[in-house]
């Protein structure tokens, strides 16, 4: 068989399979992941906790109105000398006590602490937000990972298929040369050989292929034994900037705006601390009905209704310096949120410029490799040709096969590695969206 009958063989059945699954892209993948994923749903179900609290009632600046029922009864065998000597007994003397109403207690005053409270609830409803945007750009770069490694697998797959088809007709012709007595039988052996270690190759290769699927499946929790196929090639981004990138993760990155809202919340709660030093004034009112009955004493029955109110005032005046040491404790904490702050975006930077150093250096390589491919490939043929002739030894036609699916190999790797890089940025700038 002719080896451009071979090559469009293979390939048309790649093409089929291709055909007969569902072509997943990274947006559908990253879309499911989002819907589906634990860690995404478990953060959500977080900030959706965070935000229930942002109430003002959390806060304590809201009123507390309560419904109050007491009823008392007493049955009693009693006996009562009274001042004029005279001794009064009774068995089962019934005595009832009944009072209902409702009152009504509010805080007015606390040193500002009620106010402070909710804006510390507020802030760390937003430091929900900010490890919500943590899981997700974590999840969506493990998504695309994973994603843009089965592409350039894919590729190491066809790249495989090719050494397969290309050992077949190696090992055609040598048996042909043998039948006509132009080659030895070793020769034979070592082309059958040759085409036995490239199958080994591929089938190592789709089974790392099928379990990356699988992972894939699980990062968007799906049923994992889903079928799909993916994109051919992976486009990779060449023209990001450092000064750009840096400036939008030192605006978004949401780990650094994690410990710009820690330190903020620090500062409320100094604020908290500090309303110890003011009095707290509480007022308080109420509609109360009372009711009581005795079978014994000077009164049988009382009955009482109508409206209460006062208030109160509390100020601490000494506290065994408690008051001083709490918020020394407090300023340090706001001091550790400054230093974390600077040591975030210390690490931020290094790791922007680390990773977009590799980036470039990724860039280059994916030039330099695809250039190094189409030479291989144009080496490939002319061996090919010298070898259907007889002008070339076996060995030197196996060193140019594999030349050209290593340089395959690389250059998908290549370009591969390249998307990595491409994906750290954008998830270090907070830009790693769709």
């Amino acid at each position: 068989m002719d080896l451009r009958i071979l090559f469009s063989a293979i390939f048309i059945g790649i093409g089929f399979g291709a055909s007969a699954q569902d072509t997943l892209t990274v947006a559908d993948a990253v879309r499911i992941a989002l819907k589906n994923n634990y860690d995404i749903r478990i953060a959500s179900n977080d900030l959706r906790i965070d935000q229930q609290n942002v109430s003002l009632g959390n806060a304590g600046i809201l009123p507390r109105l309560e419904a109050v029922v007491n009823d008392n009864n007493s049955v009693q065998n009693t006996s009562q000398t009274r001042s004029d000597g005279s001794v009064v007994e009774l068995d089962n003397a019934r005595n009832n006590s009944l009072n209902y109403g409702v009152a009504l207690n509010w805080t007015v005053f606390d040193g500002f602490r009620m106010f402070a409270r909710y804006d510390q609830l507020k802030e760390l409803e937003k430091l929900g937000e900010a490890e919500l945007q943590t899981t997700i750009l974590t999840r969506v770069s493990d998504v695309m990972t994973v994603y843009f490694d089965l592409v350039q697998q894919q590729q190491q797959l066809k790249a495989l298929d090719t050494a397969i088809v290309i050992s077949n007709q190696r090992v055609e012709t040598a048996q042909n040369r043998f039948t006509i007595g132009k080659a030895s039988r070793l020769e034979v052996l070592n082309a059958q050989v040759d085409l036995n270690t490239d199958t080994t190759t591929l089938l190592r290769q789709q089974e790392q292929f099928a379990n990356t699927k699988t992972q894939l499946n699980e990062l968007m929790a799906r049923d994992v034994q889903t079928d799909f196929s993916v994109v051919k090639e992976v486009s990779v981004e060449e023209n990001l900037l450092l000064p750009e990138l840096t400036s939008l993760a030192e605006k978004q990155n949401p780990v650094l705006q994690q410990q710009i809202i820690n330190r903020r919340v620090a500062e409320l709660q100094l604020k908290q601390v500090r309303a110890d030093r003011y009095p707290t004034i509480n007022v308080s009112t109420g509609y109360n009905f009372a009711e009581s009955k005795n079978s014994l004493g000077f009164t049988s029955e009382s009955y009482a209704k109508g409206f209460t109110y006062g208030f109160g005032a509390t100020l601490n005046i000494f506290n065994g310096f408690v008051q001083n040491r709490n918020e020394r404790i407090a300023k340090i904490a706001i001091e550790n949120s400054t230093l974390a702050i600077e040591q975030q975006t210390q690490v931020l930077r290094s790791q922007l410029t680390t990773a977009y150093q590799t980036y470039l250096t990724n860039i280059r390589l994916t030039e330099l490799e695809s250039n190094n491919e189409i030479l291989a490939k144009q080496n490939l043929d002319i061996t090919l040709e010298k070898y259907r002739i007889g002008t070339i030894a076996t060995l030197e036609f196996r060193t140019a096969q594999l030349n050209y699916i290593n340089a395959r190999v690389r250059s998908s790797n290549a370009q591969y590695e390249a998307k990595l890089s491409e994906i750290q940025l954008k998830e270090l700038a907070g830009t790693l969206t769709f």
